[in-house]
């Protein structure tokens, strides 16, 4: 099944910081980490996924660095004090979310109710 874009898009930050909150990662290996995660029920593209990197970065959840690899350079991301607090409020935020939404419609055992 498919998930669709306006449910996915609320989630898009709390995924990225999550994987990002283990180990400094660059774009494609940030994408790939959330496919196998999901088991490719998230499927971002670099153009959605730069956008947030940029702007998680403005709010200075994020910082990055230049690493050269075989000549090229290639962007790290790390996550900062304020990333780690963000995503740990967010991750509250969605299990108060998920776990309410299962209680209505009709996934109460599964939510812990």
């Amino acid at each position: 099944m498919k998930i669709g874009k306006e449910l996915a898009k609320g989630s898009t930050e709390l995924l990225v910081l999550s994987v990002i909150s283990e180990e400094d990662m660059y774009g494609y290996q940030i994408i790939k980490t959330i496919e196998k995660r999901s088991e490719d029920v998230f499927k971002m593209k670099e153009g959605t996924l730069y956008p947030i990197l940029h702007n998680l970065e403005s709010k200075g959840y994020l910082s990055s660095y230049l690493v050269d690899v075989s000549g090229r350079s290639r962007k790290y991301y790390k996550i900062t004090d304020k990333g780690l607090k963000q995503f740990e409020e967010k991750k509250e935020e969605w299990n108060l979310y998920s776990s309410s939404v299962l209680k209505v419609i009709g996934g109460a055992e599964l939510a812990g109710a």
